[in-house]
Parts: structure tokens; sequence; C-alpha cells
């Protein structure tokens, strides 16, 4: 069944969308940002509790506020669409890409391979816009090769190619421009088609994006000034590049980045692609192109001031399926062997980390749905250690560590109505509406709680952070004060006597 795999993960991550709350430190501030530019009427220019935000551009942002149009309230299932129908659509057209010449069989073990890669799995669900800027940017580049490769509508396809580079752009910023540049000036240079690079980079290209920028910055100039747009242009683009004033890491962060990152594959996915290149085995141009976008990404990442895992993203679908390609022609030997059996075997002991999770109380796994996501990873890593045992194909074994990871997320899923107020805001922002409704008040207070303003997407209004000092402030006023219950000892001792109701790691007082 070829979308099979679309609706395993589909049904994997649906309890995680309709049960889990969202992150404090950008899901958040995102929602916060939307909600800002509704009140103001703003499309170019964000601001977050008053302040310029020019981070990011503006395409997601639209999504949310369309989410909240259309619903009233943000909804974190619909909202997580706009990260799982971009993985889908990188996937899939990864899958048909490659399926002409590696065949269908592992055509589909790559399409199973990125969506249960570690970081890419994660971002499928998280309300980013890093999965968009990856899917334009997938098919800009298969846009490119099809160029390359004279299919299709020429005419057609230039637009598609400009169009797509401006949407990744537009999605998340300079990267999404970037990237696709340097791997497909990269492929031209090594496949000796250097002379050529107007064809594909010429004037459509190039005017169909100063148009479509010109458009864009010219928005942003009449909703937010000269200010914002050099906010825009220069301080959120050159800054970060050269001297980042967020997430600074030294050059060669990435290649520690990606074994994590990669997990459960990270080592297949080298040995795969490093023995093929040993081998000194003949690439096609789809292969050699995708070699270049892997190779000239992670150059201009590791080259770029600022590094964090998410950046890495764009680099998933042409090296999860540069190496599905290869498999057909690897070697197999104690390393490949190797590459399979840790995680295999790291999945057969997830029902025994479970249970002596759930034993010692440790957070997240106190609960049935952790034991069973356990369960569930210990069948897959069981039968993938008996079929490689069998002597079985990369395939076979692949096949039931990826379900078992996907049965292991479901599972896990339901857990987060206990977990929630471990992660988010959402239940203690309820129990602190509760405690004003009662105490017929609209005022809110944050002490030693992080990224505390953002709460006003489930207050409805905004709340005050205060220090030490403004603690004094508040005796006598009549108000609710959430804190982090690691900072309860700070509090001045009248604050203190009225009691404090505990949610998770924070905590709720009534001030009178």
């Amino acid at each position: 069944m070829k979308y099979r795999v679309y609706i395993l993960v589909l049904l994997a991550f649906v309890p995680l969308m309709l049960l889990r709350d969202v992150t404090p430190n950008n899901e958040l501030r995102y929602l916060s940002i939307a909600d800002e530019a509704i009140r103001n009427g703003m499309l170019f220019a964000f601001t977050n509790h008053g302040l310029p935000y020019a981070d990011k551009p503006p395409l997601y942002f639209w999504l949310l506020m369309a989410g909240k149009a259309l619903f009233g309230r943000h909804c974190v299932w619909f909202l997580s669409l706009f990260s799982l129908v971009p993985a889908f659509v990188t996937a899939f057209t990864m899958g048909r890409w490659t399926a002409g010449e590696s065949g269908e069989r592992l055509a589909r073990t790559g399409e199973l391979l990125l969506l249960t890669c570690g970081l890419f799995a994660g971002m499928a669900v998280f309300l980013r816009m890093d999965m968009l800027m990856c899917m334009f940017i997938t098919l800009s580049v298969r846009t490119f090769y099809d160029l390359v490769d004279g299919r299709g509508n020429v005419r057609l396809k230039r637009v598609l190619f400009s169009l797509y580079l401006f949407l990744a752009l537009f999605s998340k910023g300079p990267l999404g421009l970037l990237l696709p540049l340097a791997g497909t000036v990269t492929f031209l240079c090594v496949t000796r088609r250097g002379r050529t690079l107007w064809r594909y980079w010429g004037f459509t290209t190039w005017a169909v994006l100063a148009v479509l920028l010109a458009a864009w910055f010219l928005a942003a100039y009449l909703e937010g000034g000269s200010s914002y747009l050099h906010n825009l242009l220069f301080h959120q683009t050159v800054d970060r590049a050269v001297d980042s004033f967020h997430h600074k890491e030294p050059f060669y962060y990435y290649l520690l980045a990606y074994w994590y990152s990669f997990a459960p594959w990270s080592l297949l996915l080298a040995y795969v692609i490093v023995d093929g290149l040993r081998r000194k085995a003949a690439l096609s141009d789809m292969q050699k192109l995708l070699l270049s976008m892997v190779c000239a990404s992670l150059v201009v990442l590791s080259a770029v001031s600022s590094k964090i895992q998410v950046y890495l993203l764009p680099v998933f679908p042409f090296a999860v399926f540069l190496a599905s390609s290869m498999l057909g022609g690897v070697r197999r030997g104690r390393l490949l062997t190797l590459s399979l059996a840790i995680p295999a075997v790291a999945f057969a002991l997830g029902l025994p980390f479970a249970a002596w999770g759930a034993v010692h109380g440790m957070p997240y796994m106190d609960n049935v749905w952790a034991v069973l996501a356990g369960a569930a990873l210990s069948v897959g890593g069981v039968f993938a250690v008996f079929r490689l045992r069998a002597g079985r194909t990369v395939t076979d074994v692949v096949r039931p560590l990826g379900v078992g990871m996907l049965a292991g997320v479901f599972f896990m899923g339901f857990s987060f109505p206990s977990i929630n107020r471990l992660l988010g805001f959402g239940e203690l922002c309820g129990e602190a509406r509760r405690a004003a409704v009662r105490q017929h008040t609209e005022r809110y207070f944050t002490f030693g709680i992080g990224r505390s303003e953002n709460m006003d997407v489930y207050l409805g209004m905004s709340v005050t952070p205060v220090d030490e000092a403004g603690l004094d402030t508040l005796t006598g006023t009549l108000g609710v004060l959430m804190v982090d219950t690691t900072a309860a000892g700070k509090l001045p001792p009248a604050i203190r006597r009225l009691g404090m109701r505990t949610v998770g790691r924070y905590g709720v007082v009534v001030i009178k």
C-alpha cells in the first residue's frame, strides 16, 4: 500500500496533536505575536508586547492568524498540520523523485526513515516555520532537477522554481534562498555544467524574486517604518550571520549535532553514504545533486554564526534519500550490522527502561502510557534483532524499528494530559484564571517564570512579570501571582502566608 507510512505517522501523531500543550519558549510566543497582530491589524510588521519582532517573515504568522480567525481560538491540532502536511509533502516529493532510479521499495524505505528521524519527526508536529521552509526548499531543488533534465514545461518550471525559492525565504528567512543556491551551484560545478548557471539562476528567477521581495519590503516599511525595515534586513540577517546575538556556536557544531538529530538512523545513514563514496560508486545526477545539497548546506550552516539543531532540518530529506538510494549497492558487513543492531537493541530495552522509570517516579515516565510506549519500542526492537540475525535486508530490519517507534509515539501521546503541567502554561493559567474570577480581579503577576509575558494567549489579557524588588509592592494589591516553585523561597513572608496552590512545578497565590 503506497501511502501506508503516511497513515501510520498520522495515526501516531493524532493523540499528541489533540492532547498536548504548547511549549513556552517559541510556540507560545508565536501565538502571542499572532494575537497581537490581529489586535493591531498588522500583516507585515509584527510586535511582541509592543516591541518590534522582525526575527521571522510573515508567512507562518499568517497561518496562525488564519487558524485563530477560523476557530476563534488557537487549536493545537489544526496548527500542527502546518508542520505535518509539509513533512508529508517533503517525504512524498523525495520518494516520487528517487523511486525512478532506486525503485519503489527503497523509496518507501526512505520515506519511513525520514519520517522517523528524531528531529524531523519532532518538528513534524512542533509549531514552527522550519518545516514549511524545508518543504519549499525540497520543492525548489526538485524543480531545479527537472529544469536540468529538461522535463515538463520549462517556462512553468522556471516560474515555479522562483516561487518556491521565495516561499522558502518568506517562511523562515535567508537560509531558504542560500541553501538551494549553494547546493545547486555546487552541483553544476561538480557536473561541469557551470556555464549553464544562467539558465536556472537567470533573469526569470531573479526578476520574480526581486518583485516579490520588493513588495514584501515595501509593505513592511509602510506598516513598521524605516527602523523595522532596517531590523528586518540587517539586524536579523547580517548580524546573526556574522556575529550572532543568539545561539552562537563553534563551526563544528553540526558535526556533533548530527548524531543525535538523525537518531535512531545516524549510524546507518552515515555508513551507507560513506561506504558508497569509498567504493567510488558511480553516482547518478540525482545522487550528485542530493550530495551537493548535503555538503553545501552543511558548509553554509557551519559558516553562519547562529547555530541550533533545527537549522539542520532542510538537510534531512537530501541526506536520508541519498542514503536510501544507495542501499541497493551497500556492502553487508560488520559495520552495517552494527549500525542496525545498536538502535535495535536500544529499542528492545524500551520496556525495561520504562518500567524502571515508572517505579522510580521519573518525570514523564510515571504513567501507564509511558510503559506501553516502552513496550511498543521493545516489540519493534526484538523483531528487528531477529530479522538482523536471520540476514534479512536493511529494509526488513528498518520496518519494525520504524513501526515500533511510531507505536511508541502513539501511546506516549495519551500521557500528555498528565504531563502538560510540566511542559506548558495551559493548566497553570487555567487555575490562575479561576482564582481571578473568584476574587473578581483581572490582574496577573508572575515571578521566576521565563517567557511568562506570553501567557496572554491563555488569559486574554496582559501579564506583569515582577522581580524580587517588585514583590514587596504587591502586598495589599488584589491580583493573582504565578510563581515557579523553585523560586518560592524568595517570596516575602506576607505573600507566603497567603498560601499557594501547586500546579506541576508552578504555584498560584491569590494576593489580597
